[in-house]
């Protein structure tokens, strides 16, 4: 088993809150991630795919088609937009990284896999400190 992973980044906006509840209720939860005027980050995306090599050529996938995919199902969609108002994927979900990371792997599974390879992971950096991987 071959893993092969392409890093994209985008720029966005959001905030972490709940509707149903107050600004107070929002802040002593989610912290100053809450506030009601949103805040960015440089997000980094790692995606990583895997499958055997086949005989006939040197790669698993074509990393080309797989820039295209993430491009065309995530980037084009987060880059420089606000996850909480403009993202279709995103809707009526917080905008947590973990919840972003879960809704990018939905995003992706089924264009990836009419390739002949499996969705392995969605690896997101927030911030230097902090990042989170799905698997499915």
């Amino acid at each position: 088993m071959i893993y092969i992973t392409r890093r994209e980044r985008f720029s966005a906006a959001h905030r972490m809150f709940r509707q149903d509840w107050s600004d107070e209720r929002n802040l002593e939860v989610f912290g100053k991630c809450s506030n009601p005027n949103w805040h960015g980050h440089n997000y980094i995306l790692w995606v990583t795919v895997k499958g055997e090599q086949p005989e006939n050529n040197s790669f698993v996938m074509n990393l080309n088609i797989l820039k295209t995919i993430i491009n065309e199902k995530v980037i084009e969609k987060l880059d420089h937009r606000n996850i909480n108002l403009d993202v279709s994927f995103m809707k009526d979900k917080i905008s947590s990284t973990e919840n972003l990371a879960v809704a990018i792997w939905d995003e992706l599974k089924p264009e990836i896999e009419k390739n002949g390879v499996l969705l392995h992971c969605v690896k997101i950096e927030e911030t230097e400190n902090n990042f989170i991987e799905y698997y499915g």
